[in-house]
């Protein structure tokens, strides 16, 4: 069998020890939004990985849509941070962090003081969010961005770049995926504009392109990255005629802005229409940095791809939660334990660095 996961790459300025990358993944254990040592053991722990990236981090008080997500706008956030790139790189691995704006994926009990719900339109997601103080609730309706909005979160995620090569992270990713905010502003089922950030495709790019443009101005374009996740429904998204323009065009973009990387979600392994493969090869013709493949590989799978030069890196996700030392494992043969669903967004070690 092919070797190639286990081989070194270059990203941007950073030499990657193999091709295997941890994908980001929620956990919810940022008591007050902060970063703690807990964290930093559990990033530590899946050093091996050639590239991990960071779970989403709100790059303001509004962004916090989730329960015990953390942050990367105070200083004690920064600090706590510093205590995980520290411990990652002690431990030999790379450490990108992910910034994600839930936008309506929100709740205002989820929030600090002050914060709003903030999305591209006046339209709320279907179904229902966790909170600590008061459980399940459903999804509120989201105040439409003004002009003034939208330059004014722009300018947080370059604020929110800056922290994080402040706080030791050796880049970005900007979550453009999931039906999170840049999400919300590519996709017509939550975008209603008729301004210049709706309606056509151009328009529709608009904030995904100036977050990305913001970002490698602060820190630079070889330490920003971008994930996308064309056809993906997770939380309440919906394809449209124009879907394959719309990702073409911003492959355009983002080559213009110089990104180290772009990574597709394909959430077909798990229920979640599949990518089209056309789809997936012209943004990998297309695109002039490294491409991220992830969703549902295993090692046969992932050295096939790698092989027929699909993509340069492949994401793992579960299997890391439960795998701390899934680089070792994939590339001894060793079975892989099962991680416990129940344990994936509680507060404490259970599930989490007791593996």
């Amino acid at each position: 069998m092919s070797d190639t996961l286990f081989t070194p790459v270059e990203l941007g300025g950073l030499h990657l020890k193999n091709r295997v990358v941890m994908a980001p993944m929620t956990r919810s254990r940022a008591v007050d939004n902060v970063p703690n040592d807990m964290m930093a053991k559990y990033y530590a722990m899946r050093g091996e990985a050639g590239l991990i990236i960071t779970e989403g981090v709100a790059p303001s008080p509004g962004g916090l849509g989730y329960a015990r997500i953390p942050g990367m706008f105070s200083e004690a956030q920064v600090q706590g941070w510093r205590k995980v790139t520290y411990a990652v790189h002690q431990a030999g691995g790379n450490i990108f962090v992910q910034l994600m704006h839930t936008g309506r994926i929100c709740h205002p009990l989820n929030l600090p003081a002050g914060a709003q719900v903030l999305a591209p339109s006046e339209i709320a997601a279907q179904g229902e969010i966790w909170t600590d103080s008061r459980g399940q609730q459903p999804y509120p309706s989201p105040i439409a961005m003004s002009e003034s909005d939208i330059m004014a979160t722009i300018a947080e995620y370059a604020a929110a770049a800056r922290n994080a090569i402040d706080a030791g992270f050796d880049g970005i990713e900007v979550h453009g995926a999931n039906g999170y905010l840049i999400d919300q502003f590519l996709n017509t089922a939550s975008n209603h504009r008729a301004d210049r950030w709706g309606g056509t495709i151009e328009n529709r790019i608009r904030f995904a392109v100036e977050v990305a443009r913001a970002c490698a101005a602060a820190i630079g374009s070889e330490r920003v990255g971008m994930r996308i996740s064309p056809y993906g429904v997770f939380n309440c998204m919906a394809p449209d005629a124009e879907m394959d323009a719309l990702y073409e065009r911003l492959i355009a973009e983002l080559n213009g802005i110089g990104l180290v990387y772009i990574h597709v979600v394909d959430h077909s392994s798990m229920g979640a229409p599949e990518v089209p493969a056309a789809l997936k090869e012209r943004i990998r013709a297309g695109f002039n940095g490294k491409y991220i493949l992830s969703g549902g590989y295993d090692l046969a799978r992932a050295n096939v791809d790698l092989d027929a030069k699909r993509g340069d890196l492949v994401a793992f996700g579960r299997p890391f939660i439960s795998n701390p030392d899934l680089v070792r494992k994939l590339r001894d043969g060793m079975p892989l334990t099962d991680p416990d669903p129940s344990t994936f967004y509680t507060p404490g070690e259970k599930g989490y660095t007791d593996y």
